[in-house]
């Protein structure tokens, strides 16, 4: 395995391959392995644009020999910073074919977090959309390729080559240009790094999450299983397709494994995704909870036929109650609770389940050989019903971080356990209910409120749209909790706020110390509530 990753052990890997789980097929085969399958069939939508799998397959080959051609080599690492195009799979596959790792950036990156990834990664190379949304990503380029010593090759996707790296020593070109008859390339070990994804810290920059092929292609192939995809089904990738969720859970990489079209939206905006799920008669996408939310306001005010939409798989962030039960009606589409961490393990709720599992839990771990402990501050397990933190090993669950030694000996087990940081309970039936994060809370004069908690109390008040819980910092309580609220109408005082929470049984402890009023909530590239620009806003006004 890559140098600075850290393998399965031995046993476990002889036990995944004996199952089965692990086949030893590199995802750089695949486009060939679905072109001689599904031929002419339409893999990729973006558009007007439309293309088969077997005009992908030879995309794919070509653009592995024209970055070979370029001097990228086994081994190496590239940032991969592209919107949701079909750029964005010619090039992952490319890579992967050439045994180069692409590292997944979020669009959303800048110049602090690029230079992270870039020193991290040792990446020789950086493919960037050009200019996008009013943002020049060759000028940031040019700043990284400076800074960046390793990095020798920019690819701009648009076409336009990006003179600020000039001065550099970086090679500039355009994506179109990284292009040579197809060569013959050894085929890469299936059980090394495929790719790079990236942690989801709010606090600190990312960490590096090596993901194998073996370990991709099982968790592609088990997730398109339990929802069982067919060659005629379309994918709608409304959330960036650089995340998990999107790009593998199954996302685009199960929906081509099995014949069908995936639709490559701009973004979840409703009136262009309800307009291509019309259009290309989409069968299922998957969704934040914000998106959701956004979805099921425009549904009435926007026109569409959203007959085909048979599944809405909804993940990422807690999914409330009242949310959940508006997903069937408003849409005539099964909805699917997702739990998920780029990190590995996923839980899906099925489509047998009873519909009150559905609303209220997570699900259960979509492989048979996931291993899950839930534990106490002592590392005992706790009773069943009881919430703990959420511990997990398994066949596509990383055994450590890229280059992260320090950091990996507090987030693993001595055998080898994810500690990953949400609070969880299992119910009587063996599904997992998410309570929340346990760095996601509030330490107020000693007691601890979860964040979470107190945030599934407020969504279900009748005065509160969206809300969002933080800590503002306290010179006597060490930290207080901040409402940042909007409304369902006329504005809630914190005194109606207070009063309604304390009626619902919730401890005076728990109870909110300010309140503030905003017409938006901030969101990640993701979708999710951004905490870290509230947190960072609460300690500013203080």
């Amino acid at each position: 395995m890559l140098d600075g990753c850290t393998p399965w052990p031995a046993e476990f890997q002889a036990r995944y391959r004996s199952l089965g789980c692990w086949r030893g097929e590199s995802l750089g085969s695949l486009p060939r392995t679905w072109a001689r399958a599904y031929g002419s069939r339409t893999a990729l939508v973006h558009g007007e644009q439309r293309i088969s799998y077997a005009r992908l397959a030879g995309l794919v080959d070509r653009m592995a020999a024209g970055f070979r051609a370029r001097g990228l080599r086994a081994g190496e690492r590239v940032i991969v910073q592209l919107p949701n195009i079909p750029e964005f799979v010619i090039v992952c596959f490319a890579l992967f074919r050439l045994d180069v790792k692409p590292v997944f950036s979020l669009l959303a990156h800048r110049a602090d977090e690029i230079r992270h990834l870039a020193a991290l990664s040792g990446a020789v190379g950086y493919v960037v959309p050009g200019a996008y949304r009013g943002f020049d990503f060759t000028a940031l380029a040019g700043r990284i390729a400076t800074d960046a010593e390793a990095l020798r090759l920019v690819c701009v996707a648009d076409g336009k080559l990006p003179d600020a790296v000039g001065g550099s020593g970086a090679e500039s070109v355009a994506l179109a240009d990284v292009d040579a008859d197809p060569v013959e390339l050894p085929e890469p070990d299936a059980s090394d790094v495929a790719f790079f994804l990236l942690s989801g810290g709010t606090t600190a920059l990312p960490k590096l999450i090596p993901r194998t092929h073996d370990d991709y292609a099982y968790q592609t192939r088990v997730t398109a299983g339990i929802n069982c995809l067919t060659a005629d089904d379309v994918y709608l990738a409304a959330l960036p397709v650089e995340f998990n969720f999107s790009w593998g859970c199954p996302g685009v990489v199960g929906t081509l494994s099995n014949g069908g079209t995936v639709v490559l939206a701009d973004g979840p905006d409703p009136a262009d995704c309800f307009e291509l799920i019309e259009r290309e008669a989409v069968t299922f996408t998957s969704l934040v909870p914000t998106a959701a939310q956004l979805w099921v306001e425009a549904a009435d005010a926007v026109p569409y036929q959203a007959h085909s939409l048979e599944l809405i798989q909804i993940g990422g962030a807690p999914l409330h109650r009242e949310l959940a039960e508006q997903i069937l009606p408003v849409f005539g589409a099964r909805l699917q609770q997702v739990f998920g961490m780029a990190e590995g393990l996923l839980t899906f709720t099925r489509a047998d389940d009873p519909p009150e599992t559905i609303l209220t839990t997570q699900g259960r771990p979509v492989s048979p050989y996931d291993e899950i402990r839930i534990v106490d501050e002592d590392g005992a397990q706790v009773p069943v019903g009881t919430a703990g933190e959420l511990l997990t090993r398994g066949p596509y669950t990383l055994r450590g971080y890229y280059r992260a030694a320090e950091h990996n000996a507090r987030a693993f087990t001595v055998d080898g356990f994810y500690r990953t940081g949400d609070l969880a309970r299992l119910t009587g039936t063996g599904d997992l209910v998410i309570t929340g994060r346990i760095k996601d809370v509030i330490i107020r004069g000693g007691h601890k409120i979860s964040a979470t908690e107190l945030e599934h109390h407020l969504h279900a008040l009748p005065a509160v749209e969206r809300v969002a819980v933080v800590p503002a910092p306290d010179p006597y309580l060490g930290e207080r909790i901040c409402l940042y609220v909007r409304p369902a109408g006329d504005p809630p005082t914190l005194a109606e706020l207070r009063r309604a929470l304390h009626e619902l049984g919730l401890a005076d402890y728990k109870l909110p110390d300010r309140l503030e009023i905003v017409s938006e909530l901030p969101l990640t590239g993701l979708g999710k509530v951004d905490k870290k620009a509230l947190s960072q806003a609460a300690a500013a006004t203080a």
